[in-house]
């Protein structure tokens, strides 16, 4: 199959307390596959933030396509984070001016709302350039948009922790009660109002 009907996409921010959970998606040519991983294009949690800010304009340049898509922290309350994780996803996809023939997915869970064809790979990023230069995108541009919110909500050290559930971050909680950007239902398993 041509590599121009092929997607990779991933997410970025799923376990976080804090935070629209990310979904990047990418399509490249096989060409530009190797131009990127000889760049040093790999999974987002295996980079850097200089490396990553690097490689962000090198993935826009060089892909046939690139999109992002989220799902707020009110919709992860509402459907679980699994489905909000699926919604980000597939609005990612419908962004393309036409649908991929082929998606592959990190991880081993397909796309239940995806109505084409999708490949699942565990630790995809590792397998595939186009889900790893999907996971950079999302993981940029999630961490960019906590950057921007930790300033309105200092107490929780989000320029530091991006919104994962760090020993402050929860101190903080139990201090200082949650903002309307957490996760409640994540919250409550940690027996955080």
């Amino acid at each position: 199959m041509d590599n121009s009907l092929i997607a990779g996409v991933d997410e970025v921010g799923k376990g976080c307390l804090f935070g629209p959970v990310f979904a990047g998606a990418v399509i490249l040519s096989k060409a530009n596959e190797l131009k990127l991983l000889s760049q040093g294009l790999r999974d987002s949690k295996k980079l850097n933030c200089r490396q990553r800010n690097r490689l962000v304009p090198l993935i826009k340049e060089n892909s046939i396509a690139w999109s992002l898509g989220q799902a707020s922290a009110r919709e992860i309350d509402s459907v679980g984070i699994r489905m909000a994780t699926e919604k980000a996803m597939l609005r990612a996809l419908e962004k393309f001016l036409s649908p991929p023939e082929l998606i592959l997915v990190d991880g081993k869970l397909p796309i239940r709302l995806w109505k084409g064809k999708q490949k699942t790979q565990v630790r995809g990023e590792s397998h595939f350039a186009s889900i790893a230069a999907a996971s950079v995108l999302a993981k940029e541009a999630r961490d960019e948009l906590i950057k921007r919110l930790a300033c309105k909500f200092s107490l929780f050290g989000l320029e530091n922790n991006k919104g994962y559930g760090t020993k402050i971050h929860r101190a903080n909680l139990i201090k200082e009660g949650a903002t309307k950007l957490h996760r409640k239902s994540f919250l409550s398993k940690l027996k955080i109002d």
